[in-house]
């Protein structure tokens, strides 16, 4: 369920289809699921069930469902779920980071170390790529809520390091250590983002070829459809048409 991010090539996102909203909801219900469990079950005290809440909200959750889940988290009757987070390298040297969700860390590291050795990657030791990214808070708006001067103005008063408009959204960035106070000026301002999360944002991109390009992409895309995936970053930089033809094979 790895959230886009408007910075190319830094996190990798598959186009759901209607088919695969249940598993997509699964996720985000494991999300909002170990939020609750970790923090307050109410969103105004607690940052990340907030967040939480605004991903399952952007992909049309019910109000019922997400307050179901919280429901079932505070109660007891929620699976456990350990955060765990695998590191390696794909194909071309891409370096990929995978957070995951898991009730089986056996079950998932096997899968995981499985994928990278079919599509011509390596898993590696914890810390093996993470020094490659710095840690980021993100968060994001639809264009709808104003014009990118606008969105500068309001980086610029909130305390963001910087903005990023497309056609899309509007993505604010900021330090880890900034996000809370960011994300709640910018709430208090904008209204509710449609995502706000700490990403890993890579410091240099990896240039890939074509043939490296097509198997990287598959292996995000087998990764990233895991159950137990939430979310799948990699450091490669690939042009839109490249991008755009290895989509569409």
């Amino acid at each position: 369920m790895a959230g886009h991010s408007q910075f190319k090539n830094i996190m990798f996102r598959k186009n759901r289809q209607d088919a695969q909203k249940s598993k997509l909801f699964s996720k985000l219900s494991r999300e909002i699921t170990v939020s609750a469990k970790l923090g307050m079950p109410d969103p105004a005290h607690n940052p990340r069930l907030r967040a939480a809440i605004a991903a399952a909200k952007a992909q049309s959750m019910s109000k019922d469902v997400i307050e179901r889940v919280i429901k079932k988290a505070q109660g007891g009757d929620a699976e456990n779920y350990d955060e765990v987070r695998y590191e390696g390298y794909g194909p071309g040297g891409v370096a990929i980071i995978v957070e995951a969700l898991t009730d089986n860390r056996n079950r998932t590291a096997s899968d995981v170390r499985a994928t990278f050795s079919k599509y011509g990657g390596a898993l590696g030791e914890a810390g093996s790529v993470a020094f490659m990214f710095n840690r980021t808070g993100s968060i994001v708006y639809p264009t709808k809520v104003g014009s990118a001067d606008a969105m500068l103005e309001a980086a610029i008063e909130v305390g963001a390091d910087e903005v990023v408009s497309t056609k899309e959204s509007h993505e604010f960035l900021c330090r880890q250590e900034d996000f809370a106070s960011v994300r709640d000026a910018l709430e208090a301002k904008l209204g509710a983002p449609q995502s706000g999360a700490i990403v890993w944002r890579p410091l240099n991109n990896v240039a890939v070829s074509e043939e490296q390009g097509a198997s990287l992409l598959k292996l995000l895309d087998v990764l990233d459809d895991h159950d137990d995936v939430q979310n799948v970053y990699a450091n490669y930089e690939m042009s839109d048409a490249l991008m755009e033809k290895l989509s569409a094979a």
